[in-house]
């Protein structure tokens, strides 16, 4: 008898990731699906169902049962752009006696420092600061999405590489390594011809973010451009951190605060932003506790509304 079944789940933009356990808090099954993000047109929604199903299916696996047949106890599930959107698909496709649909934020940092105070700082395709005091408030800086934030991100990062291309090639900006990078990349002629097939919509958000992959690469062989792009992505994410640390009034020089995403997979951009913590709070950088499908999954196991935080 497998007996009560807990869900965490963690939804990004980029995939989603799903851990099934049990009352004990172990772990029984993982998986991995899609990007999920906005819900509300009819290619959001199926996307959504998509990346659940799959990221959830694998995860039953081991239990030998199927997303259809299967009953959980309680969930925690945590939404890139924001839970509003997702909930009813949720609540249709997932069957569950309870439901916690929050942000994909509240489950990093509920993963990071549990229950204490702490502030994390996420930085995959957007970027977003969450912080909760001593009182268990909780505080957001960022996250405003690639038009008008999403700072230090895989997407910014990717943006300005573009930028930085542009300019170099109609002469007004210094040479660097990121345009025939870019070029070859995408196959494009010109980084002008490369402009226009990404606003025609050749490009998703996604694939954009993956262009950031090239910035890093120009960096480590001493492109100036690309490494001042990352320099300056680190020091935008400690601001985002240090800005939510301040809204919680953790103390300075004592408080966790930690790095999560893959935007810091970037040497540069991870150095970058631990000089640039110290400086701001005159800390360094902190290991999470757990990963964010961790904390989902143990807010579920241990009954915490984190959309109640």
């Amino acid at each position: 008898m497998i007996g009560k079944l807990y869900l965490g789940v963690d939804g990004g933009q980029s995939s989603t990731k799903a851990l099934v356990g049990n009352s004990q808090g172990e772990i029984l099954g993982r998986g991995l699906g899609g990007p999920c993000n906005h819900a509300r047109l009819g290619e959001g929604r199926a996307k959504l169902e998509k990346a659940l199903s799959e990221a959830i299916g694998q995860a039953l696996v081991p239990l030998g049962i199927t997303l259809a047949e299967a009953r959980f106890h309680r969930i925690c599930v945590g939404m890139s752009g924001g839970p509003d959107d997702k909930r009813e698909i949720i609540q249709r496709l997932i069957h569950a006696d309870s439901y916690d649909v929050t942000t994909d934020a509240h489950v990093a940092l509920h993963g990071a420092v549990d229950s204490g105070a702490g502030a994390v700082v996420i930085a995959g395709t957007g970027s977003i600061a969450l912080s909760r005091g001593g009182q268990g408030r909780i505080w957001r800086a960022g996250g405003w999405g690639y038009a008008f934030g999403d700072e230090g991100s895989a997407f910014d990062i990717a943006r300005l590489s573009l930028r930085a291309s542009l300019a170099a090639e109609e002469g007004w900006g210094p040479s660097t390594l990121l345009r025939a990078a870019l070029l070859a990349a995408t196959q494009s002629g010109s980084a002008n011809q490369l402009l226009h097939r990404w606003y025609a919509g050749e490009f998703s958000r996604d694939q954009t973010a993956n262009w950031s992959g090239l910035v890093d690469e120009a960096a480590v062989v001493g492109d100036a451009v690309a490494e001042s792009i990352l320099d300056g992505a680190g020091k935008s994410l400690a601001e985002l951190a240090a800005t939510a640390a301040r809204m919680a009034l953790l103390p300075a020089g004592n408080a966790k605060i930690c790095p999560i995403g893959g935007a810091f997979a970037s040497g540069r951009v991870k150095q970058s932003f631990s000089r640039s913590l110290v400086e701001l709070l005159g800390i360094k950088p902190a290991t999470p506790a757990a990963l964010p499908t961790e904390g989902a999954l143990r807010a579920a196991t241990e009954g915490i509304l984190l959309s109640q935080t």
